[in-house]
């Protein structure tokens, strides 16, 4: 197992001064993966918060080949280039193996880029697709995606007397994506740097997709000091807000169980998106926030004790 000693002697993929908030997680998400591959990587990046952070004209923040995508066809882009890789390895013009790695966040995975992300899945193309999950679409005014958890207050679900955030759980896209099927698909935290080096060695020895979903706090999507966004990230995961696992080969395996689970109020109550919820007129919809983290624990935790293909 690599330390961070030895990830970072690698060295950078994203140079600084790429323009991302102050405590963003994106770039914590991008170079821990990036530095996973054993090969070198060409990368395709969706209109969003690191798009637009890393290549305002004219600079440049990447140190690899990139190419910068529409919202709706990150994946499209992807698979077009793992074609052209393809071809030249058939003609014999490649000295080695090169991946390909697709960065979107969940506006742009969940939602407008899931028809172009499903149609490469299904084709089978050899890339490995990174949604880095903050929530909300953060960069356009923190509007509320299908990724944005229940009661969350955003600007497209606003807090207040005539509902109390959204009104949706959010969408299941691990599993959706597994369902393919493919052969990896995985929930991984910028909180918990092992764990997601780990399952991002694993996508890119896929020889076909493979997805990581990656939990990124956002300062000002979520609203919290900028200092504390690896702690936010390591409490949605402590609080099983958001587990992690993994779906190999059709099998689910829960990879972080934590010693103590901590109550989820304990997320909660340290973001201003869910403070309304601390008002004596909203302290049920904590409790309904909290069975339904409990129920989804317990799911995964039966299918990781099952060992069954479910997928």
């Amino acid at each position: 197992m690599a330390t961070l000693k030895d990830i970072a002697a690698k060295g950078s993929p994203l140079a600084g001064g790429h323009r991302m908030c102050a405590g963003c997680g994106i770039p914590i998400v991008v170079k821990l993966v990036l530095n996973a591959s054993p090969e070198p990587v060409v990368v395709v990046t969706a209109t969003g918060c690191l798009e637009v952070a890393s290549s305002i004209f004219p600079y440049s923040a990447w140190r690899v080949p990139w190419m910068h995508s529409a919202f709706e066809n990150t994946a499209a882009t992807a698979a077009g280039i793992e074609s052209a890789i393809r071809a030249l390895e058939k003609k014999g013009a490649l000295a080695q193996r090169i991946n390909v790695v697709a960065f979107g966040g969940d506006g742009g995975t969940y939602d407008i880029g899931l028809q172009a992300l499903s149609g490469a899945l299904e084709r089978g193309h050899r890339f490995v697709y990174v949604c880095y999950n903050n929530e909300a679409y953060m960069n356009t005014g923190i509007q509320r995606s299908s990724a944005t958890p229940l009661f969350s207050s955003t600007t497209t679900s606003p807090a207040g007397r005539v509902i109390p955030g959204k009104m949706q759980p959010r969408k299941r896209l691990t599993e959706i994506v597994a369902a393919h099927p493919v052969k990896y698909a995985a929930q991984a935290s910028m909180g918990n740097w092992k764990d997601l080096y780990t399952k991002a060695e694993k996508a890119f020895r896929i020889d076909g997709p493979a997805f990581l979903n990656v939990y990124t706090s956002c300062v000002p999507g979520w609203n919290y000091p900028e200092h504390e966004s690896v702690e936010m990230a390591r409490l949605a995961s402590d609080t099983c807000f958001w587990p992690l696992y993994e779906i190999e080969d059709g099998r689910v395996r829960v990879t972080y169980k934590p010693r103590e689970k901590k109550p989820v109020e304990e997320f909660l109550k340290r973001q201003r998106r869910f403070r309304h919820l601390f008002t004596e007129a909203n302290r049920g919809l904590i409790n309904k926030i909290q069975e339904a983290v409990d129920e989804e624990w317990e799911r995964l935790l039966s299918l990781d004790k099952s060992g069954l293909k479910v997928f």
